[in-house]
């Protein structure tokens, strides 16, 4: 027969192994939050790793990296990474929209014709002539902030399809870490063509007037 004093002796056996494996199962935790705290704080320590992420995820290279044709068909052409349109491809006229085909684009997803006019892709690597070495941190700043180019309130707004109005959201912080990747990319001297306006659309003359 199962006596009361060995039932509560297990009970106790029970309870102890519990408390064993809590306190397991807290210090693996424990260990876990360690490792992922870490992580997070290498992170926060490295700018460049962490604007390499930024620039990575925000698809920066889909615009600024000229595509060629590989194997498999268009890639990215990593030996002109973030280089911008090839100054060397002259393009020719962009064809006129038709109906809901309003812009288009080169193959080498660098150049793109709109309402807007024709927009190059622009260095976006250190060479300090035609890239962004000749930008401060704050011009970098100031141009995702404001969207106009170069950072300056008096110059022309940053055309399509530069989505600057996403990266104007970003916090300071990754921002900066975006200029400090940027800055740590090999440097390719390419100096892209400057964008081309479309004429302002004409005003309609009132009747009263002509």
């Amino acid at each position: 027969m199962i006596t009361f004093s060995y039932m509560k002796k297990n009970a106790g056996r029970s309870a102890m192994a519990l408390g064993v494996l809590s306190l397991s199962l807290f210090a693996a935790g424990c260990q876990g939050a360690d490792a992922a705290s870490s992580a997070l704080s290498h992170e926060i320590q490295s700018p460049v790793e962490r604007g390499q992420y930024l620039v990575t995820v925000a698809g920066c290279g889909d615009c600024h990296t000229p595509f060629k044709m590989g194997a498999n068909g268009p890639e990215p052409d990593m030996s002109r990474m973030l280089s911008g349109h090839p100054a060397s491809m002259a393009m020719p006229p962009a064809p006129a929209a038709q109906g809901p085909w309003i812009w288009s684009g080169a193959a080498t997803n660098t150049a793109f014709a709109g309402p807007w006019g024709v927009t190059y892709a622009p260095n976006l690597t250190p060479d300090k002539e035609t890239g962004l070495g000749m930008w401060t941190e704050d011009q970098f700043l100031r141009a995702m902030r404001t969207g106009k180019h170069w950072g300056q309130p008096e110059n022309r707004p940053i055309l399509p399809p530069m989505p600057w109005q996403n990266y104007a959201r970003m916090n300071a912080d990754d921002l900066k870490a975006i200029y400090a990747y940027l800055r740590s990319v090999p440097s390719v001297e390419n100096l892209a063509p400057s964008a081309a306006l479309a004429p302002p659309p004409a005003t309609a003359v009132p009747a009263a007037s002509r």
